[in-house]
């Protein structure tokens, strides 16, 4: 009988442990399925079988819809609707964005200009190296510069694409100065340096209530040795794992001032995007970024300009 190698042993652990620490997304991505205003407000009121028949004949008799015929049975108000709609349609509403960042404008004013600007590059994305396929790769949000707006564009273009439908999630790889679980308020103890150090329970993925479809992986532990975690193949195992099961993946990384990082991860994720700070940005340094990224496999993205 052929032995196996440390290397090959090792590997086999690693793939065991990542698929241990999400085992909340066993079930397929293609279970994802768009549902009725009716069952959202059975969730939110918790409306029984009886009740929800009784709203049914109520709609039939009068030709109104669901939502209207269960406010006129006293059994849901215009808020409970409203909140149902957004969700039915994959948005926030008022009531769900009080306790999100400011700094998230597409969840807070999704009809705002600036939330405008990050459908149009989600459009353009979803028709470029973002286009739906069997090896469609992961976004890596890079930047050459600390400061250049890459972390609020990372959260808020994830954001963007999970109002699209499908599960999203946002990767923060970030280990030199993580933002998004302060960002989305989600716990920051546990995360992706705890899976790539084999140290992670089965609930680090998290789900962000008030931003349906939605889902963050915070950095966790900040690590003394970040570029060799990500170089480890863990972290492509793990990549590979999280295509399977969420639609779209971005992952916000560390300014390239601080060193590869961001190189190492955008060549992980198959694509870029880098971003820039109107009048702050050295063009020689982003000069620099995108020349290195155009060397690799990496498929680039576009350049973005952030006024932010």
């Amino acid at each position: 009988m052929k032995m196996l190698g440390p290397r090959v042993l090792r590997a086999t652990e690693e793939v065991s442990q990542i698929k241990d620490s999400f085992r909340l997304f066993d079930d397929d991505k293609e279970r994802v399925v768009d549902r009725s205003i009716g069952d959202f407000l059975r969730e939110r009121r918790k409306l029984s079988e009886l009740q929800v028949n009784e709203i049914v004949r109520y709609q039939r008799e009068h030709r109104v819809r669901f939502g209207d015929a269960a406010i006129a049975l006293r059994l849901a108000d215009s808020g409970d609707v409203v909140w149902a709609l957004s969700r039915q349609f994959h948005y926030t509403n008022d009531s769900d964005t009080e306790e999100l960042h400011r700094e998230l404008t597409v969840a807070i004013d999704p009809f705002s200009e600036e939330s405008e600007i990050f459908r149009d590059m989600r459009s353009q994305l979803l028709m470029g190296v973002m286009a739906p396929s069997e090896q469609t790769p992961a976004l890596a949000v890079v930047s050459s510069s600390v400061g250049d707006g890459k972390t609020f564009f990372a959260a808020n273009m994830a954001v963007s694409l999970s109002q699209v439908g499908g599960r999203t999630l946002l990767i923060d790889a970030d280990m030199r100065t993580p933002r998004q679980h302060e960002l989305f308020g989600v716990p920051g103890g546990m995360g992706l340096s705890n899976i790539l150090a084999g140290r992670a329970d089965s609930e680090v993925i998290h789900q962000v209530p008030a931003i349906p479809n939605f889902y963050v992986l915070a950095v966790g532990v900040v690590p003394p040795n970040p570029l060799e975690l990500i170089q480890r193949p863990a972290f492509g195992l793990l990549l590979r794992e999280l295509k399977h099961k969420f639609d779209h993946v971005v992952v916000d990384t560390p300014a390239a001032s601080h060193g590869a990082d961001c190189r190492v991860l955008a060549a992980k994720c198959g694509a870029a995007l880098v971003i820039g700070r109107r009048d702050a940005s050295r063009m020689d340094a982003m000069r620099t970024l995108i020349n290195q990224l155009g060397k690799s496999q990496t498929k680039l993205a576009g350049v973005m300009i952030n006024e932010h």
